[in-house]
């Protein structure tokens, strides 16, 4: 049964307040103070994580104490005052949040891609304005994908007259546009008989913006990945950032888009496969057959969580390795660094795709029938990674892969790469 609820008063109050009143964000130094952040943090949310997904509670509280972490501004450079931490260290923030709770994990990574986007192809104004919005604790959401038609062209408008700029249309899966304060959206601009693509930054509180809190997947239910509505929104010109020409030329857009995903599936299978252990230790029964105690001395239990570890720790080592090949394409992008990126990330995502599923499967095998206890919520593993890893089918990151090393075909620049 579809939720399709507009946006409770509750969470509008909610939202207002927290537009009104951005909380002002700690200023991490260094890759080590956002590795230490994000651990003090998991610590912190993981107890209720649970809770929050089943009773859908969202997670105003929590974001603000995300925000004032520092978390949200690591990748603004340090030219603008950010730490301007590695894409490594960003990817293993990220799944560390994600590792304690999933629907945290996921709600920055547009904030983070919008941030990337303002990097390649933002005026330096345009860079010096955001980064500053973000370094004053003011998060970025989006409203990027559209559903109803079979094709991928977009139908969001942006239309410029005498009366100035403005954005038509609906967008879905806007995941973080719930508790926003600028939503990146995705626009269409007729240039002389031809649609050209623009990213354009548009205030949550403005008039004709309607945000429709009707997410109702089965995973991931806190993320707020509901619709946005534009109505003749207004926006400035210095909110619009140039984005179908950053695919025009070999950019980090996409793979890093791709990287943060991979994380987010990475922090679902650690999660799985802690919750896994934790319940075999503590509560689980033995296999008569295994002729042991304790389950965690049943022998085909043991050689399953070696399993599950060795592919864990494979694909750990995937995201840590593509993060470096992230990094050497921001700074030297060109047609085969930022190639080397996109591959290396779509072998780190093809393998934390089935390490995040499997670990979030095995974990009732391994642990038994009183792990399917509804209060207990440990489908959440499985159900969040299920509906995470959908993004875009892994399938494709084999082609991808194995057209490079047997073709030398370079993949498509594109955001779902």
């Amino acid at each position: 049964m579809s939720t399709e609820l507009s946006i409770t008063e509750s969470a509008a109050t909610a939202a207002q307040r927290h537009a009104a009143q951005p909380v002002r964000p700690a200023t991490l130094a260094d890759d080590e103070a956002a590795l230490a952040a994000a651990q003090r943090l998991a610590a912190q949310f993981a107890p209720e994580a649970a809770l929050r997904d089943r009773e859908r509670r969202l997670p105003w509280d929590e974001l603000d104490v995300f925000v004032a972490s520092g978390l949200w501004a690591i990748t603004v450079p340090r030219e603008y005052g950010g730490p301007g931490v590695r894409n490594g260290t960003l990817a293993e923030v990220t799944a560390t949040i994600a590792a304690a709770d999933g629907s945290l994990g996921q709600i920055p990574q547009n904030h983070f891609y919008a941030l990337e986007v303002l990097r390649v192809g933002g005026s330096a104004e345009q860079q010096r304005f955001f980064y500053g919005r973000v370094l004053a604790g003011e998060r970025f959401g989006n409203a990027l994908a559209e559903i109803g038609q079979k094709d991928f062209k977009r139908r969001t408008r942006l239309t410029r007259d005498a009366r100035g700029w403005r954005i038509d249309g609906r967008k879905f899966y806007c995941t973080g546009a719930l508790y926003a304060h600028w939503i990146p959206t995705l626009v269409v601009a007729d240039e002389a008989g031809q649609d050209v693509t623009y990213l354009a930054f548009v205030p949550r509180n403005s008039p004709g913006v309607t945000i429709t809190d009707d997410w109702d997947g089965f995973g991931q239910r806190v993320t707020g990945s509901g619709s946005v509505q534009f109505d003749g929104v207004r926006v400035e010109p210095e909110w619009v950032v140039p984005f179908q020409r950053s695919f025009e030329r070999p950019t980090t857009i996409g793979p890093l888009a791709q990287i943060l995903h991979a994380a987010i599936d990475l922090g679902q299978a650690r999660g799985a496969f802690e919750a896994a252990l934790q319940f075999v230790r503590e509560r689980s029964r033995p296999w008569i057959d295994a002729k042991v105690e304790r389950a965690a001395d049943d022998p085909l239990a043991i050689c399953h969580f070696g399993d599950l570890a060795a592919r864990l720790a494979a694909a750990e080592a995937l995201v840590r390795r593509a993060g470096r090949f992230v990094d050497a394409a921001q700074a030297a992008p060109d047609e085969r660094t930022v190639a080397e990126a996109s591959i290396a990330v779509a072998e780190a995502r093809a393998l934390t795709t089935t390490i995040s599923l499997d670990a979030g499967t095995r974990l009732f095998e391994l642990a038994g029938a009183a792990a399917t206890l509804d209060g207990l919520g440990l489908d959440r593993f499985w159900r969040n990674a299920r509906t995470h890893t959908l993004h875009d089918p892994v399938r494709w990151k084999y082609h991808a892969v194995g057209n490079f090393y047997l073709n030398d075909k370079l993949p498509p620049r594109h955001g779902a790469l």
